[in-house]
């Protein structure tokens, strides 16, 4: 699986797969996409970001999925 939803994949997705659900950013329906968001977690607003690492670590969990990024980490415990 590749790390790129549709337009149209993702309207389907529930709120509850968003790393922001009122913003409808960072899906992780699966694995893959807990890792592209990760990778993309530079992206996000400053704001923003401890909330959005909290929720990658939920979803990370969740898949067994293993998050490497000392930067994601440490916005967590924020």
């Amino acid at each position: 699986m590749n790390d790129r939803i549709s337009y149209e994949e993702k309207k389907e997705l529930p709120d509850s797969v968003f790393g922001l659900p009122e913003r409808r950013e960072y899906p992780m329906p699966d694995a893959a996409h807990v890792r592209a968001a990760e990778a993309y977690f530079r992206y996000c607003p400053e704001d923003l970001k401890p909330r959005l690492a909290r929720a990658i670590l939920e979803r990370a969990q969740e898949f067994g999925v293993d998050v490497e990024s000392p930067v994601v980490r440490s916005y967590a415990e924020q």
